[in-house]
């Protein structure tokens, strides 16, 4: 099998022994991953020509890429945070609590606050600001509103049940890292 860890320009991954990686995800260069997170099936973290680092308990879904600006801006994604299937993060912070949706794209110098929700198939322009606690949705997204009780309930409920079905999977041995060694 391939090793999906690559390092580039001596930059190696740090991927926390807690965290889960499944074994189709690709992680290269300059990447943190916190304790407690976990990078699903066919994702892409590449940190080759900037940095980009994931907090702990940050649960990426299957098919997303993440990436960077070469030049200005690396991605940062604080603690507790949820990305939906098939999004796209480029460089831009996604703040603690957040959640992207599904097929959601944000983009290079964008902003969303703590415990602020990116709908489903929204796309987030260069340079905008998410306020906290608003849900924005659409293309360009656009503020519908503040959060919810049942939007809070959601938020607070997935990222923990993403770490503990990565610690599942780890203890199953479906984790990247008991499967290869890291290529350099």
């Amino acid at each position: 099998m391939d090793n999906n860890i690559l390092t580039i320009r001596g930059r190696v991954p740090r991927i926390s022994p807690d965290a889960f990686v499944a074994h189709t995800a690709v992680v290269i260069g300059d990447v943190e991953i916190g304790a407690g997170s976990s990078l699903w099936y066919n994702c892409v973290v590449r940190g080759d020509m900037n940095e980009v680092r994931i907090g702990r308990n940050v649960n990426i879904q299957d098919g997303t890429v993440i990436h960077v600006d070469s030049r200005t801006y690396g991605t940062y994604i604080h603690d507790n945070v949820t990305i939906g299937h098939m999004a796209l993060i480029h460089a831009c912070v996604l703040q603690k609590g957040s959640m992207v949706g599904m097929r959601a794209t944000v983009m290079d110098g964008a902003v969303v606050e703590e415990g602020a929700l990116v709908a489903a198939g929204a796309l987030v322009p260069p340079g905008k600001r998410i306020g906290a606690g608003e849900v924005w949705a659409g293309a360009p997204a656009r503020k519908l509103r503040r959060i919810a009780d049942r939007d809070r309930d959601m938020l607070e409920y997935i990222w923990p049940s993403y770490r503990d079905l990565g610690e599942e999977y780890r203890g199953a041995g479906f984790d990247l890292r008991d499967l290869t060694m890291v290529r350099k």
